[in-house]
């Protein structure tokens, strides 16, 4: 009877993992903004740009996670032979191309832009507006009272209307909107697809409008607050915002902001828990993290109030 034969089991070959394919240098140009020389990858904007030099150019419709729309027209700067100012935040950079960033006519158009904003618009709320007003020295009262002067209506047109309160989870004060796209942005192609609102009307009656003006909880609005998180003006408010405003309560230097992970899904999403007086009073998340740029969904922005009772 043979013996039985003897198998020998060899080790498996090492797994070998290709190296990823060399990536091609981009393509540099060479530009000067403001006396420095510098060089940033074709394609780049000038505000890209201007942000390597530690250039500031104030902005309210642009956000990195965002398309510019160019609506805003307060980071205009001045490109030495053209005609007009160009929008820092789309305008793509140029071979030889010269930039001035605060010439006097940069500075005239950013004080009457902001200007004409702050004469229709309440900015009471808008983060950063009035440091910018007195930065540039605009004094919005002056057209006010050329109106009321030119005028025999006893109030100065504006954008004043009552607040859109039609929901238990945030607000529309439209008296505060500067039309910036932002929120019309996030809620389309950009974050959320839902398409929800959008600009309707023209001239002095444009206006943020969910489809054929019906109330938010009758569109087709799934409640992310996405549109609340890029609102620069505070027109979009949550609910507990708005009223600990409206008390006199809201206390943001006094909150203590901490980030954790959203406990309602496996997606990860980092939350930042704002908490003034032991109660979490609002929930955000930041713009440069991978995993959600910006944006949560209903739940992780809103679902906070069970952690209060």
């Amino acid at each position: 009877m043979s013996p039985d034969p003897i198998w020998f089991v060899l080790p498996p070959a090492p797994l070998t993992i290709p190296a990823p394919p060399p990536v091609p240098a981009p393509d540099m140009v060479s530009l000067t903004i403001d006396g420095n020389a510098i060089d940033v990858p074709a394609g780049a904007t000038i505000i890209d740009a201007c942000k390597q030099l530690d250039i500031d150019i104030p902005t309210l419709c642009y956000l990195e996670t965002l398309t510019p729309v160019n609506a805003c027209r307060v980071c205009v700067v001045e490109v030495e032979g053209a005609r007009v100012l160009a929008p820092a935040c789309s305008r793509k950079v140029e071979a030889g191309m010269v930039v001035k960033t605060r010439s006097p006519r940069v500075d005239l158009s950013r004080k009457v832009v902001l200007e004409l904003l702050g004469s229709s618009v309440d900015l009471s709320t808008a983060p950063g507006l009035q440091e910018m007003m007195d930065e540039y020295g605009a004094h919005p009262e002056r057209f006010q009272e050329a109106l009321g002067s030119a005028s025999s209506a006893s109030s100065v047109a504006s954008v004043a209307q009552p607040v859109k309160d039609d929901n238990d989870l945030y607000v529309r004060d439209y008296s505060k909107c500067v039309l910036c796209y932002k929120c019309v942005e996030a809620c389309g192609t950009d974050a959320q697809n839902t398409f929800a609102i959008a600009v309707a009307g023209r001239g002095f009656d444009a206006h943020i409008s969910t489809e054929l003006d019906v109330a938010l909880p009758d569109s087709a609005c799934v409640y992310c607050g996405n549109c609340i998180a890029v609102c620069p003006t505070g027109a979009l408010m949550a609910k507990p915002e708005f009223e600990l405003r409206k008390a006199e309560q809201w206390k943001p230097d006094e909150q203590k902001v901490t980030d954790t992970i959203c406990p309602y899904c496996g997606v990860g999403c980092t939350l930042s828990v704002h908490v003034q007086d032991q109660k979490i009073v609002k929930v955000t998340s930041p713009f440069d993290h991978d995993v959600t740029r910006g944006n949560l969904c209903v739940k992780g922005r809103f679902g906070f109030e069970y952690v209060n009772k």
